[in-house]
């Protein structure tokens, strides 16, 4: 009975947490639309949209940008799939240490911008590639993780899943508050990162950066506490 009453309180906790990081995805894609050239870091099928426009020279869209988000988005999903494989789902020491290196990424992602100056492209290809490559780890990570409906970084599935099953009969009533609180975080997380960035584009990666950092430490920490009352059994 205990060890069941740990296994929902941590079920619970990874779903707070991996909701608390689709919250940061929504900060890190404000950062990248508004402050490096109209790229998306998280969002990949917006990037494909933009892609495909700039190569058609619509409204001096972006081409080199989005391709390279493209690239180190896919490259962070493999890097976590590499560092994941053969390892049970769930939350594991592996998941904390790849969310730890995607902090690591977006705090990185200051550097160039920092070296370059804000108006430099050198600069500020740099650092969509790392906000690029840190989402993509921190997507992977959330696969393995598996926690249903939240995948931190595609909510176009979950708006869909949210019309149709609401109005088909089939959807799970708690399904639906999930997909709505998700679509909420993401909306709420690209509003709070305009507003950081409008003060400072170190604000805002330095708060997405510290919620990463944070849940790498509390999935740590809710890991290990069910073998702890364990042993205390």
């Amino acid at each position: 009975m205990v060890g069941r009453r740990h296994l929902v309180h941590g079920e619970r906790l990874h779903l707070v947490l991996l909701l608390s990081l689709t919250f940061s995805t929504g900060i890190v894609d404000a950062v990248g639309y508004l402050g490096l050239d109209r790229v998306f870091a998280g969002n990949m099928t917006g990037n494909i949209v933009i892609l495909g426009m700039g190569l058609a020279g619509a409204d001096g869209l972006p081409v080199i940008g989005p391709l390279l988000a493209l690239v180190t988005f896919v490259l962070g999903a493999s890097a976590a799939g590499l560092a994941m494989r053969g390892v049970r789902a769930g939350w594991t020491a592996r998941a904390t240490v790849m969310l730890a290196a995607a902090a690591v990424l977006i705090a990185a992602a200051m550097i160039p911008r920092l070296v370059s100056g804000p108006s430099a492209l050198p600069g500020a290809l740099t650092a969509t590639a790392l906000l690029a490559a840190a989402m993509g780890v921190q997507a992977g990570v959330a696969r393995h993780i598996a926690v249903a409906e939240v995948t931190t970084v595609v909510v176009t599935s979950a708006l869909v899943a949210l019309a149709f099953e609401l109005f088909s009969g089939n959807g799970m009533p708690q399904r639906w508050v999930r997909r709505v609180v998700v679509l909420a975080l993401l909306v709420l997380g690209a509003f709070t990162g305009a507003v950081l960035l409008s003060l400072s584009i170190f604000l805002a990666l330095g708060a997405a950066a510290t919620i990463t950092a944070a849940v790498a430490v509390l999935g740590a920490v809710s890991r290990d506490a069910p073998q702890a009352s364990g042993a205390c059994g």
